[in-house]
């Protein structure tokens, strides 16, 4: 064997035969080595995210608009940037922890003060102020031991001195090109005398296309600085003019004399930084790769924090969730507000996917990137009236857009694919594909502003309803292929009877899910009420009586300590004396002890009796008939019986309506009462007393019980506020009608649906999609009229679609 090392080999067998968690350690360990930089940005948004301020805000912009758009890696001038950055912040905000200064004597009082200028600098007084930044410089050097282990610390330095010594300053500013961050910013030589100063420039290489090649893509960062020196001597035969260069060259001592060494210090400033981003925006070479779809997934978990912690953003931090604020028909403006800037952000960043431009997401990015760190750290915080790192939601999120961030500057810097082709479910045919690209297909208008989009801002020939029909045939074909891949993969065959578990797995789940589906309303009208209900008491309890339709002679109202529930005793009782009466068991089976109220009303009319005196003669009159069904006693006080008119039992619905209880009322009679007129000089008032009360002892007064229906949850109120009735039309209806277009009017797509073989077609559809990417037009006309003359021949179909 060639390279045989014994030692290597017993290296081997004793790292193999140490324990599974030891090796577990070891994979951690260099997983962490191989990915050290990403523990540093991890750590540094981390502390951004803790600490919000200004002085921790530095470093992730940088990350994101420099560091991570770096090729092939950062530079030794960030790392350095970083640390002595880092290592300034802990001596600034060490020095500014003593109490002399005049706002840290009134710590407790401008602590969770969001506009306090301490607070927005980073210089507050407060515990642990250095924690995560020592941690931050104990990762950064962690990557910097890492990155010297392997000899790429001091790479950067090497590579510009024998560059020096080859190369001309003519040949420099020709090869230029996209090395990577540190030689970009290291292309401008400003000396340090006034006398002599040189700007190099590239030249705008327009000859040199980005290569998006599968071969060029694979290049390993050893391969691309071995071919330095060839890519040198190409780009010296190459013979291009930059007016921009010499215009600046033939200027630069004019500049020198009107603008004085402040300038020059801009210019310093200033021409890394454009050299950079034109490196960047013009790369010699890319690995192009596509990771839109992992960009799409971070805005669809930004979105969905919205929709669930809307509250976190608005001006009023209590929680609250955004069914229950729909369900009153209100819609809260920091929720409208972030909803439509996050569906804006991903609208622009499809538009710049599909048309495939650099220098559009490079613009957008570093937009994007001030844009939401400006935001979220200086206004958000005043909007909400408390800080960012006390704002648990906002961290989620800026978390999460922070990977976004991340992993658009990786799509920056490799390049944008130059064809797209379908949808990204749509690569393999399995169950998995086949039901996430049907769950795709089923959320609400997302089909169709996808196709719309893609339409808007394609290269195309095809008109909008052209697009859309290569679309749906396309999405058509691509499910049928999922379905004969799996009957190939699992053929049945020919004579036999589909087996048990097929019959009963498949067709047992959708009998269970319809039976579901009808007796659905019935099923959560009971649950929502009997177990997750809540008991809805009564807070007040009135009594009017009227007589005659005269002025009312009784009203008095039970409140608080008059409102009484009963004990598991006193409710035993009550049920024992229902015994034997099977309408009142039935009824009293719905209700417990907790969901029955005493009301106990005091006999006295709260009210002074107030009748006028032709009006009080016509009562009494009608109270001395004696051919009315009730007795009238008169005396200083009148006194009369009323029969069967006190109700004793009320039971309280879910709706405003309360009715009396018929089925605890024997033989559905009501109690009786009496009413007395007492007079105390010129003032009268009625006093009413129950007759049989089952609780209270006192002569004057009334007994109620109140039985209180159980109503649904406020979160489920905007569901079962419908009733039975309405979910049935609201629910059944709708999905018995989607069920039914399932069951139904089979025959008439069989020809489009029963197809053997669908690869042609399927083929004929990517065609269509990779001559629209490469430009060919006329050939995209003649594909797509060719699939619609396939569709409207049946023949030519079955030819199409027969098995090889």
């Amino acid at each position: 064997r060639m390279f045989h090392d014994d030692e290597l080999e017993e290296s081997e067998k004793f790292y193999v035969g140490q324990p599974r968690v030891l090796l577990l350690i070891y994979a951690l360990y260099n997983t962490l080595v191989a990915r050290s930089e990403m523990v540093c940005y991890f750590v540094i948004i981390l502390n951004h995210m803790i600490s919000a301020s200004m002085i921790t805000l530095v470093l992730p912009i940088l990350i994101f608009l420099w560091a991570m758009l770096s090729v092939p890696r950062p530079s030794k001038r960030f790392w350095m940037t970083a640390i002595v950055y880092t290592e300034v912040a802990i001596v600034i905000k060490y020095f500014f922890q003593f109490g002399f200064f005049p706002w840290n004597k009134h710590v407790d009082y401008t602590k969770d003060k969001p506009y306090h200028p301490p607070n927005i600098i980073g210089i507050e007084k407060k515990e642990g102020y250095v924690h995560y930044d020592l941690v931050q410089l104990l990762a950064l050097f962690f990557h910097r031991s890492i990155l010297k282990c392997h000899g790429l610390w001091d790479e950067d330095e090497k590579g510009d001195s024998s560059s020096s010594k080859e190369d001309t300053d003519d040949e420099l500013s020709l090869t230029g090109g996209r090395r990577d961050s540190s030689g970009s910013l290291k292309s401008v030589n400003l000396a340090a005398s006034v006398e002599s100063i040189h700007v190099h420039f590239p030249e705008q290489q327009t000859a040199i296309r980005r290569k998006s090649s599968s071969s060029i893509s694979q290049l390993s960062h050893r391969s691309s600085f071995s071919s330095h020196r060839s890519k040198r001597d190409v780009f010296k035969n190459i013979n291009h003019t930059t007016p921009s260069l010499s215009f600046l060259q033939c200027k630069l001592p004019v500049i020198k004399l009107h603008c004085g060494l402040c300038c020059f210090r801009t210019l310093q400033v200033y021409v890394p930084i454009r050299q950079f981003f034109y490196n960047l925006i013009h790369p010699d070479y890319s690995a192009v790769t596509d990771v839109y779809v992992l960009m799409f997934l971070a805005d669809t978990v930004d979105f969905i924090i919205i929709v669930f912690g809307f509250w976190a953003f608005g001006k009023h931090s209590a929680a609250a969730d955004i069914t229950s604020s729909l369900s009153e028909d209100q819609v809260p403006e920091a929720f409208l507000v972030m909803v439509l800037i996050q569906f804006g952000t991903m609208v622009v960043d499809r538009a710049l996917y599909l048309k495939k431009t650099v220098m559009g997401k490079v613009i957008f990015q570093v937009i994007l990137v001030f844009g939401i760190h400006f935001w979220m750290f200086f206004i958000l915080p005043g909007v909400t009236e408390r800080k960012f790192s006390q704002n648990t939601v906002a961290q989620l999120w800026y978390f999460v857009k922070c990977v976004y961030f991340g992993l658009s500057a990786y799509q920056i810097r490799c390049g944008y694919p130059t064809r797209v082709l379908g949808n990204f479910l749509t690569k393999s045919y399995n169950y998995v594909n086949l039901f996430l690209f049907q769950g795709f297909r089923l959320v609400p208008f997302l089909t169709e502003l996808r196709a719309v989009m893609d339409w808007v801002w394609t290269d195309t020939t095809l008109s909008l309803s052209s697009w859309i029909c290569v679309e749906d045939i396309y999405a058509h074909i691509f499910i049928l292929k999922c379905w004969r891949e799996s009957e190939k993969r699992y053929p049945q065959p020919r004579g036999q009877k589909k087996k048990k578990v097929v019959k009963y797995g498949m067709g047992g789940m959708i009998i269970v899910l319809l039976i579901c589906i009808v007796w659905f309303p019935l099923l959560f009208m009971s649950l929502i009420k009997s177990v997750a209900g809540i008991t809805n008491k009564p807070l007040d309890v009135s009594i009017t009586i009227t007589l005659g339709g005269y002025q009312p002679i009784f009203t008095m109202s039970a409140q608080q300590s008059q409102l009484k529930d009963l004990n598991q005793t006193g409710f035993n009782a009550f049920l024992a004396s229902y015994r034997g009466e099977t309408a009142a068991l039935q009824f009293l089976e719905s209700y417990g002890k907790e969901d029955i109220t005493l009301a106990d009303l005091e006999g006295n009319s709260n009210s002074l009796w107030t009748i006028s005196p032709p009006s009080r003669e016509k009562m009494i009159q009608g109270l001395m008939d004696f051919s009315a069904e009730f007795t009238v006693v008169l005396s200083w006080t009148i006194q009369r019986t009323l029969r069967e008119v006190y109700p004793y039992y009320i039971k309280a619905p879910s709706d405003s309506l309360a009715k009396p209880i018929k089925q605890l009322l024997p033989g559905c009679k009501w109690k009786n009462i009496t009413v007395s007129l007492v007079k105390n000089g010129t003032r009268e008032w009625w006093v009413l007393n129950q007759l049989g009360k089952r609780f209270t002892s006192s002569e004057k007064s009334l007994e109620l019980f109140i039985f209180s229906d159980k109503v649904s949850p406020p979160s489920l109120g905007f569901l079962a506020g419908y009733g039975i009735m309405g979910l049935y039309a609201s629910v059944v209806l709708v999905i018995g009608k989607f069920v039914r277009e399932f069951f139904s009017g089979i025959s008439h797509s069989i020809m489009f649906e029963e197809l053997p073989n669908v690869d042609r077609i399927l083929k004929l559809c990517t065609d269509i999609f990779l001559v629209r990417e490469t430009g060919e037009l006329e050939l995209e006309e003649d594909l797509y009229a060719k699939l619609i003359f396939l569709y409207r021949s049946p023949e030519t179909m079955i030819k199409w679609t027969r098995e090889k």
